[in-house]
């Protein structure tokens, strides 16, 4: 599924989705990762949300993002409590939802010109 075209080299845009994989910018990632509009973290370490750890998302609690999104895999699923209460205690605006609503939203938020993460937990048909 296409979702918008690419505009930028130096823009990371998410360009489409499918189970078990994510389109970045036209290039496919079968691997969960983060995005932001001016960077990518590929080979990101969590495989489903109960591995999901605060360590993991510390190049995203370093740069604060206005908006923080986590994409859960095929479904929405939340992660353990501890994770949760951080972030919220940290001030991060976070919304959990399935890997495809938040590759949707991610593009909706950057093109209103705000500050957003996603870290996209791609898990398919493992």
């Amino acid at each position: 599924m296409l979702f918008s075209e690419v505009t930028s080299e130096e823009t990371y845009i998410v360009t489409g989705y499918e189970s078990g994989a994510v389109g970045i910018n036209q290039v496919g990632y079968t691997q969960s990762l983060i995005v932001r509009p001016n960077a990518l973290e590929q080979n990101w370490p969590v495989e489903n949300v109960e591995d999901l750890a605060v360590e993991h998302l510390q190049s995203v609690i370093d740069h604060p993002p206005e908006v923080l999104l986590i994409g859960t895999g095929e479904v929405q699923r939340f992660p353990d409590r501890g994770v949760w209460r951080y972030l919220r205690h940290e001030g991060f605006g976070v919304e959990i939802m399935d890997t495809a609503a938040a590759c949707r939203t991610y593009n909706l938020i950057m093109a209103e010109g705000r500050e957003v993460a996603a870290a996209l937990i791609i898990d398919g048909d493992r």
